[in-house]
């Protein structure tokens, strides 16, 4: 089956069914036949084919229009750390804050995380009807599915939804196991509902899930992991701080990695509580856009030199030398990701996220100011960065909101930290790019959303178009 169906002029839309919307209209929605994603009843028709179908729901996570590439990229191109210096357009859209409905890097993030949806959706609906899973293997398997579910409708939210108090009042379209068989044009949800349905399904696979040091699947820490980041999303902050104080007290699973470039030299080390496991069979594609093609690359995206510039201002802080120079190109790029042949993994939470998410909530809440200075020295210390020293919770908040940019960068977190703490007009202004004529600045929040997809608008009446779009 062909990993991009958009480029065999057809296009998959919202519709968790997998359906189809062809180029010669959007009079008809047809069903796809999807026992290749193995998701259909007669590729799960035993223990087997549950396991199989487990096995291809990460497969949807590692592809790489969702976390093999295109959905870091989204992020870090969009922030003041990375810039598009190639032919690619639709990246440049997203560095210049000029994204189109018809952007096709859009439209191939937001058709995998919807299949991912469906994945799940078929899991959660087949899995209670086979017999010959034991209660555990069921449990288990139910809590992944719920657990990659919520992830995909987190990660939709944040790229299409938006962010409580600040930006948004739309969530996305919901669609359940409740749904299979029906081909429907569901609206979007309020931005409160969707996020309170990430919410249930994240409790759901806590209650499921078994406790486990698998970093690279679902685990009752993962979930505990993610949730602390949603109410940290949704300003929920006693509960960002307890979910984080339970993944940090497990210290026999999670620690720091006491090597901050070992996180990435090696794979699956105690730092990660959820990690994507590639190899020469599935290779990951962040390294290939940023390295320049004298190191191997593509090299369509840079560093912006202003954040090199941060992360390197301080020389004892190991995190600078993650950045290289290409004399030819005249550009910086990440090395976080260098494996040849790309077989990075990708993190998709680490341990260091736990205590900066409990800082960042222990200093808006104002409770335990000194708690939160441990918990940010800790990273900065871990990184060889000299510590801070205030409990001033103005100054506090703001060297922990750039140590999230600094421990983080390249990772897929920058542009949606900078939004939901409000900071992304001050920080995204009259910064130079190579392929703009001019400083770029980003000043409509409103596009702090990306557009729903042209072919979804088309195919669903019911489907509402972000403001900044409309």
């Amino acid at each position: 089956m062909n990993k991009y169906p958009i480029l065999k002029k057809t296009k998959l839309i919202l519709c968790y069914y997998a359906v189809l919307l062809t180029t010669s209209g959007c009079n008809s929605i047809l069903q796809q036949d999807p026992r290749n994603e193995l998701s259909e009843e007669i590729a799960i028709a035993d223990a087997r084919g549950a396991e199989a179908a487990v096995a291809g729901l990460y497969n949807q996570l590692q592809d790489g229009n969702y976390y093999g590439r295109n959905f870091l990229i989204m992020s870090d191109v969009s922030s003041d750390q990375a810039q598009s210096i190639g032919t690619w357009d639709f990246y440049r859209e997203m560095d210049t804050y000029q994204n189109s409905t018809g952007n096709t890097e859009i439209g191939y993030f937001y058709s995998r995380a919807y299949k991912t949806v469906y994945v799940a959706n078929t899991i959660i609906s087949v899995l209670p009807t086979l017999e010959d899973l034991t209660d555990t293997q069921r449990s288990s398997m139910l809590g992944e599915a719920y657990f990659v579910r919520a992830l995909a409708y987190f990660d939709l939210i944040r790229i299409f939804g938006g962010y409580p108090e600040v930006v948004g009042s739309l969530g996305v379209a919901i669609v359940n196991e409740e749904e299979r068989g029906v081909l429907s044009e569901p609206a979007r949800t309020s931005l409160a509902d969707s996020y309170a349905y990430v919410e249930t399904d994240l409790l759901r696979a806590l209650d499921l899930l078994p406790e486990s040091s698998d970093r690279s699947r679902a685990s009752k820490g993962a979930a505990r992991a993610l949730l602390s980041r949603l109410y940290l999303y949704t300003r929920d902050f006693a509960s960002c701080i307890s979910y984080a104080d339970a993944v940090i007290a497990t210290q026999n699973t999670y620690n720091l990695n006491p090597s901050y470039t070992d996180i990435f030299a090696t794979k699956l080390s105690t730092e990660s509580i959820f990690e994507l496991n590639f190899n020469n069979a599935d290779q990951s594609g962040v390294r290939n856009w940023y390295f320049p093609t004298s190191q191997g690359g593509r090299g369509d995206l840079a560093c912006h030199p202003s954040f090199v510039e941060k992360a390197q201002a301080d020389p004892d802080d190991v995190r600078g030398t993650l950045y290289a120079y290409e004399n030819s190109a005249r550009v910086y790029y990440p090395t976080k990701y260098n494996k040849s042949g790309n077989i990075d993994n990708i993190h998709v939470i680490r341990i260091a996220e736990m205590y900066l998410n409990r800082a960042e909530a222990k200093v808006i809440s104002g409770v335990d100011l000194e708690g939160a200075l441990a918990d940010l020295n800790m990273i900065r210390e871990r990184a060889g960065a000299q510590p801070h020293n205030t409990t001033d919770p103005n100054t506090l908040l703001a060297y922990i909101w750039e140590e999230q940019q600094l421990e983080f960068a390249f990772e897929g977190h920058s542009f949606f930290d900078l939004i939901r703490t409000g900071q992304a007009q001050e920080t995204v202004s009259n910064i130079p790019r190579l392929n703009a004529p001019n400083s770029i600045s980003f000043t409509n929040l409103e596009r702090a959303l990306f557009p729903i997809p042209l072919f979804e608008i088309n195919a669903n009446p019911n489907m509402v178009q972000n403001s900044a779009y409309q």
